[in-house]
């Protein structure tokens, strides 16, 4: 890109917290959550066994895709990030029974990061990624509300860094604002190259909640596969 746009702060928009936390909850965020704590400094030491590949996935909503990744793929070592309390919760209450918070066994290829998925990609060590998941992310449709998106030009040389040469970008999206934007960003940046672009999700794609609701509600979504540059 000729102009190096200005950074985007790692400033967290949008909500923290929709209905209130059960107990249930409250007791998974304060004793299950820690069991998966992160050391960002040294992510392959973050879990019990040291895994292949490193992957991260930016907002994983209700966790259905991380899951199902990380039952799918044992090798990998899965980040998950997510800043809503009640996605954390939903992802927690899958993998622990009730009563089971602080002894229940968790997934040895899981690790969870609460914070702007942005800090965490700063830092990583460079290269230390493998692929990275966009699956359905805010549209902030709005124009004023761009500089929100986490496709941003200023986000890029960030990604670049942390994902290893021919590293993988997954991204996906049902808004038709944000396939525009997707399309002018990355059109206007040599850090990675396209792979390929779907109509449908490509086999292997775990699907989610929100792929569901936009496909009832007659959204058609679309899938990149973006690679990094050497």
């Amino acid at each position: 890109m000729t102009d190096t746009p200005p950074p985007v702060p790692d400033r967290l928009y949008g909500r923290r917290r929709g209905h209130p936390l059960r107990q249930r909850q409250q007791t998974l965020l304060d004793v299950t959550l820690p069991r998966l704590a992160l050391d960002p400094a040294d992510p392959f030491a973050s879990f019990p066994e040291r895994p292949e590949e490193l992957w991260l996935e930016v907002g994983f909503g209700g966790g259905e895709h991380a899951l199902a990744q990380i039952a799918a793929h044992p090798r990998a070592g899965l980040i998950a990030a997510e800043v809503f309390e009640n996605g954390i919760c939903s992802l927690l209450t899958r993998l622990v029974p009730e009563g089971g918070e602080a002894t229940a066994p968790l997934p040895p290829n899981l690790r969870l990061w609460t914070e702007d998925a942005r800090r965490l990609l700063r830092a990583l060590p460079e290269g230390s990624l493998s692929r990275l998941f966009l699956m359905f992310p805010d549209p902030w449709p709005k124009a004023r509300h761009a500089k929100r998106r986490f496709v941003h030009p200023s986000i890029l040389p960030v990604l670049g860094r942390a994902l290893r040469p021919g590293g993988e970008w997954r991204v996906a999206t049902d808004d038709p604002t944000y396939q525009d934007w997707v399309r002018e960003v990355m059109g206007a940046q040599d850090v990675f190259e396209l792979v390929s672009l779907d109509q449908a999700r490509p086999e292997g794609w775990p699907g989610t909640r929100y792929e569901a609701k936009a496909l009832r509600e007659g959204r058609h979504p679309q899938y990149w596969v973006w690679r990094r540059r050497a």
